[in-house]
């Protein structure tokens, strides 16, 4: 709220017309209701206001792009569309009172990428295992409660507020594990779905559906979802034109077929575009896009077979099909080869695949990052995804090469704070701003969010959040899953450590620690061979762990515990000392939270307070049982003769 002070403030000037310029007017006129000021509509002189908001005809800066200068003791944003202006006003918020002081030559600001997308794993029913929310660790669903419709559409509409200021343009309202529910979103329960549209349109926001790849057979009574059988094409273009008729901007499908007991064109033969293709076509006549999922690998392995490799499957299932999906199917890749694990190498895939729009999928909700129970700013980690260049230097990054958008799996829900964790709405925040400008600095959006949440805080507030969330993710890596190794988590739920919980499963085997030594071997020399789905110089440098960066040896390479590391020490010894290191990084961060309980209100305090408690008793479980597996394995001490218990 007090973000909005200085529109408040002064005197404004809309000029433009439309929903969104309406939206513009509504926000700039609720500021001056409360801190004072005036709002005018059309004025057709600058004179006299402090800042002017234009949407003019020229069109120079696309639909959601402005220009932004002060001159004269004038603030001006010009957009050539809607969205732009909206944004412009944003912008102008974000700058806070600086905004009004000194002269600053027009410049002028636009989104790198088209499309900027949650994913929302809300469940319509509740799940016997997953409960209201997939993955979700913000209380329930912002948009249903026990099989229906929440109702709730004026929080819709906040939420949508929210995402805008943000930069996030689009939202999959569904889980993309679609049970039955789900998928009657697509049919009878559509005017559910339109309710949402149509909260969150004000704000830019285009509203998508998961929807589950059998729908012509469980909604439909077809036979078959064969993506070549006629019938099964009609049934969908059917289907989608019924979605346009009630939602006429809707954004499209987002579909998780052939991955995890889900349907897809396995069924039946057909490949992976053949499935995409055919929605596609459904889609292009109303504009709409459908998102593919590339999550596809083999979840009933044997975890003997050392041949067998999860982190290969994107890669090996979609590169051949490079230049055979439809232009306005997007390939929606997880941003690593596994599963949003604490470290992961960029996934090969973003450099396979120079004809196929990409998109880069990243996991905000903090599954396997402490489930927003523990402080875990990603914005850093993102940043490396996103400036990660496949080809090398010469080459392009990530963030340029995903066409397609950026999509985020959502980590809010109907807590009072939206995120549960009050700090987790840091990685929401970044996400959208890094989302908008890949390149960005993600410790100048940090920054950004820090003033916004909480303006005019005294300099003590500001210089004790900055080192809390800037080394929060390192410092969760430090206590949990080391150099590269992921998935030492509790089977199920994915909280708190379990160093053998997946290691003998059918979902894939993923540090093969034993007597001599850790890691896996996935050299092309003696391994499975993914190293070799890089282009040089990265399929050279991950080959050998003689080149291999320390954060990533052990994903790449099955090594000795005595192996020294760049760093100067061996792998065992890093385990020991980091995991010691985390702690105490948790530690110190507890109590620096502790000693700003006077800047902050008391309620947020104490909420981040308890988390914190949580945090350091789920930092010491980590080290106490890593520290203690790898004792037992190896049979070295740790060199500084801490206690292991």
């Amino acid at each position: 709220m007090e973000a909005f002070r200085p529109l408040g403030e002064r005197r404004t000037l809309i000029r433009g017309s439309g929903p969104l310029v309406e939206t513009v007017h509504g926000e700039v006129a609720w500021a001056c209701g409360v801190f004072g000021g005036e709002v005018v509509r059309e004025g057709s002189d600058d004179a006299g206001y402090d800042l002017v908001l234009d949407v003019v005809a020229d069109g120079a800066w696309g639909d959601e792009g402005f220009a932004y200068g002060r001159e004269g003791g004038r603030t001006t944003v010009t957009a050539s569309g809607q969205r732009g202006l909206l944004y412009g006003l944003f912008h102008v918020v974000r700058l806070g009172g600086t905004a009004f002081q000194e002269d600053r030559p027009r410049e002028g600001h636009r989104p790198a990428v088209a499309l900027r997308m949650l994913d929302h794993w809300d469940n319509v029913d509740v799940h016997p295992v997953m409960g209201q929310v997939e993955r979700g660790y913000a209380g329930g669903s912002l948009f249903w409660r026990d099989g229906r419709a929440r109702g709730e559409l004026e929080r819709v509409r906040a939420y949508g507020r929210l995402l805008a200021a943000c930069g996030i343009n689009a939202v999959c309202v569904n889980n993309v594990n679609v049970h039955a529910s789900e998928a009657r979103l697509l049919t009878d329960r559509l005017g559910e779905v339109a309710d949402l549209a149509a909260m969150l349109r004000p704000y830019g926001v285009r509203t998508h559906l998961s929807v589950t790849f059998a729908a012509p057979v469980v909604l439909g009574g077809l036979p078959t979802a064969d993506p070549l059988d006629e019938a099964v094409r009609q049934w969908w273009s059917g289907a989608a034109a019924r979605v346009y008729a009630a939602i006429p901007d809707f954004g499209g499908f987002v579909v998780k077929a052939d991955s995890e007991g889900q349907p897809g064109p396995f069924t039946y033969g057909r490949s992976h575009a053949d499935g995409a293709n055919m929605l596609a076509s459904a889609l292009a006549p109303h504009g709409g896009t459908v998102h593919w999922r590339a999550f596809v690998y083999d979840h009933r392995q044997d975890w003997r077979d050392r041949s067998t490799d999860r982190a290969r499957a994107a890669y090996d299932h979609f590169a051949p099909l490079d230049g055979e999906f439809a232009d306005n199917a997007v390939l929606q890749v997880k941003h690593g080869p596994m599963d949003f694990q604490v470290r992961e190498p960029v996934s090969p895939v973003f450099g396979a695949m120079p004809r196929t729009r990409l998109a880069v999928e990243v996991q905000a909700t903090q599954e396997y990052t402490g489930q927003q129970r523990h402080v875990c700013w990603l914005g850093p980690m993102w940043s490396e995804v996103l400036r990660f260049r496949p080809a090398g230097e010469e080459g392009s990054a990530v963030g340029e090469l995903a066409g397609g958008g950026l999509v985020a799996v959502s980590n809010v829900g109907d807590d009072p704070y939206w995120t549960g964790h009050p700090l987790a709405q840091a990685n929401l925040y970044t996400f959208g701003r890094l989302a908008w400008q890949p390149s960005a600095d993600p410790l100048r959006v940090l920054d950004e969010w820090i003033a916004l949440t909480f303006p005019s805080a005294p300099k003590r507030l500001t210089e004790g959040l900055r080192p809390l969330l800037r080394g929060s993710w390192r410092t969760y890596e430090k206590y949990t899953a080391p150099l590269g190794v992921g998935f030492m988590v509790q089977p199920g739920h994915h909280y708190g450590p379990s160093v053998d919980g997946y290691e003998y499963s059918p979902w894939g085997t993923y540090h093969f620690a034993d007597r001599d030594g850790i890691g896996v071997d996935r050299s092309a020399a003696t391994g499975t061979g993914y190293a070799a789905q890089y282009a040089a110089p990265w399929a050279g440098v991950y080959e050998s762990p003689a080149t291999c960066p320390d954060e990533l040896l052990l994903f790449f390479h099955h090594v000795p515990y005595a192996h020294v590391l760049h760093s100067g020490k061996t792998v065992i010894q890093h385990v020991y000392d980091t995991r010691f290191e985390g702690v105490e990084e948790v530690e110190e961060a507890r109590r620096v939270w502790a000693s700003l309980a006077d800047l902050v209100g008391a309620e947020r305090h104490a909420r981040v307070a308890e988390r914190y408690e949580e945090q350091v008793r789920g930092a010491r479980e980590w080290r106490d049982q890593v520290n203690s597996y790898f004792l037992r394995k190896s049979g070295v001490p740790d060199a500084r003769g801490r206690p292991i218990w």
